[in-house]
């Protein structure tokens, strides 16, 4: 049994997060693709990396870590999936789910990812769907539109997709960060409206330190030059700005004050804007390019939509028990 004691007076803290873990499995993807050998930097340790980075080295992609130092070395192979035939067991991770299919389409052989029950379950059509479009052979081992996902590599060829924007994000990453290796140009076209632009701003920046251009055409279309690849870099990982809102929260309620390095005001990360929720509540929120601070102060309810930010609408909710006012949350 864990004893969890109540805070004495207000929070005054310094504090490093961990890593992201969106930008961590990009980072991984990106460098596995490049040609040379990457160092992440402050990466983050989590299930999710654990099955992302196990499934590489599978395919022939010689990942080493350092967990002492939050570091994984990539030896990326150009492009090129060493390995032709695997086996991949991603447990329940679904970012490593999508982002490897759309990788292994780049092999020259015959690959399955599976994972644990729930993630039988989950939906992944539409990625596959999007795939195909650019020439992939990938489909669903039971032809219910879930994993486990069969993909017999023969090499993307590029051309045009159409793909649902109001499904996942993942899809558009994944499919982006392939791109750049298919035989022809790619482009993108999204069906209606894009969930979580945030998280495909993410994806376009990175790949963009990788040496690799996209153009976005007002979340309506993206479109990669054919050529382009990756270089191999040192890479560092900013602060996941979901663990960071839990030690706002802390100072929002005690009145005090929180200083979390390793993550800035211009942050792509949805999550940072939990510090402006705070601030319309009544917080004093300072920011530079490596920190944000947040101090307490009279907190009144408000009336907020968290739809770019739906992993700290929980955080939001505790927050709000301790302001005066009805606070509503969409």
């Amino acid at each position: 049994m864990i004893e969890i004691k109540p805070v004495a007076g207000k929070i005054d803290a310094v504090v490093n997060v961990p890593g992201s873990k969106s930008y961590t499995n990009r980072a991984l993807i990106t460098a596995a693709l490049a040609d040379g050998e990457s160092t992440i930097t402050n990466a983050l340790f989590s299930d999710d990396t654990n099955y992302m980075a196990t499934s590489l080295n599978a395919l022939g992609i010689s990942i080493k870590e350092d967990r002492s130092t939050n570091r994984f070395i990539i030896q990326g192979k150009g492009g090129i999936i060493p390995a032709k035939q695997a086996n991949l067991f991603i447990g329940n991770a679904g970012t490593a789910m999508r982002f490897l299919t759309a990788m292994l389409t780049l092999g020259n052989g015959v690959y399955e990812i599976d994972g644990i029950e729930r993630m039988r379950q989950r939906p992944i059509q539409d990625l596959l769907d999007g795939l195909k479009q650019l020439g992939a052979d990938v489909v669903s081992k039971f032809n219910n539109g879930c994993p486990p996902v069969l993909i017999r590599g023969i090499g993307l060829q590029g051309g045009s997709a159409v793909v649902k924007g109001d499904l996942s994000s993942q899809y558009f990453s994944a499919l982006l960060m392939t791109a750049p290796y298919a035989k022809n140009d790619v482009s993108i076209k999204v069906k209606g409206d894009l969930v979580s632009k945030r998280y495909v701003d993410m994806t376009i920046a990175l790949m963009r330190q990788f040496d690799v251009d996209v153009k976005n055409n007002d979340y309506k279309m993206f479109f990669v030059k054919s050529g382009q690849s990756y270089k191999a870099i040192h890479y560092e990982v900013e602060g996941d700005a979901s663990a960071a809102s839990y030690f706002f929260a802390a100072a929002a309620i005690t009145g005090g004050k929180v200083r979390v390095v390793g993550i800035g005001s211009d942050s792509l990360q949805g999550d940072i804007h939990f510090a402006d929720v705070l601030k319309s509540m009544g917080c004093r929120v300072n920011a530079s390019a490596n920190w944000i601070e947040v101090q307490g102060d009279s907190l009144h309810g408000v009336d907020v939509d968290m739809g770019d930010m739906p992993d700290v609408a929980l955080t939001l909710a505790s927050v709000a028990v301790f302001a005066r006012g009805k606070t509503r949350v969409r």
